[in-house]
Order: C-alpha cells, then sequence, then structure tokens
C-alpha cells in the first residue's frame, strides 16, 4: 500500500511554507510595478508638456499670435518658464517616487 506524500509532516510544512514564500515576492514585485506605472505616467505628462509648448512656439514662430520681435521673444520666454516648471514638477515626482517605493517595499515585507 503506497502512502501519501503529503501526509508527511515535513512535506506538509514544506508546502506551507513555499505556498508563503512566494506571496511576499509577488507582493513586492507588485509595488515595484506600481512604482514604474506611476513614473512612466510622469514622464507621459511631462512629454505632453513638451509636445504642447513645441506647437506652441511653432504658432508663435508662423506669425499667428504675436507679430514683432518682441512679442515672438515674450512667447518664447513663457514657454521656456512653462517647460522648466513641467521639469520641476518631474524632478520633484521622481524624487517622490523613491520615497513611495521604500515605503511601500516596507510596507510588503
Amino acid at each position: 500500500m503506497s502512502q501519501n506524500p503529503f501526509a508527511n509532516p515535513m512535506l506538509e510544512w514544506w508546502q506551507q511554507q513555499w505556498t508563503k514564500g512566494a506571496t511576499p515576492m509577488a507582493r513586492t514585485q507588485l509595488a515595484w510595478m506600481e512604482n514604474l506605472a506611476e513614473a512612466l505616467q510622469f514622464e507621459a505628462q511631462f512629454l505632453k508638456a513638451i509636445a504642447e509648448s513645441g506647437e506652441r512656439m511653432a504658432q508663435c514662430l508662423n506669425g499667428e499670435q504675436p507679430t514683432t520681435p518682441k512679442e515672438v521673444q515674450a512667447c518664447y520666454e513663457q514657454l521656456v518658464k512653462e517647460v522648466g516648471n513641467a521639469q520641476m514638477k518631474r524632478l520633484e515626482q521622481a524624487s517622490q517616487l523613491t520615497h513611495d517605493f521604500r515605503k511601500r517595499l516596507w510596507e510588503e515585507i
């Protein structure tokens, strides 16, 4: 008569430990993926700001809005300021991501 291999207490204990061990790793990976998704979202927002700025710059240079060199300069300076602000926001969010990731990781541990 063959014995059930899971009737052995040591095998039963090992199986429980094995399934418990996979769960924290999956949660850690999920925390990492959530952090990566946020980083990609911030990058997409920054790229959108750059694209919008480029579009408005083309409008400035085509003469659709300003007509004098001073108006073109003012338009350009405004766009540079907006892109600079978008970059600062991007850097702020990036620095916050490391803190958020550590917090998520610590919660999973």
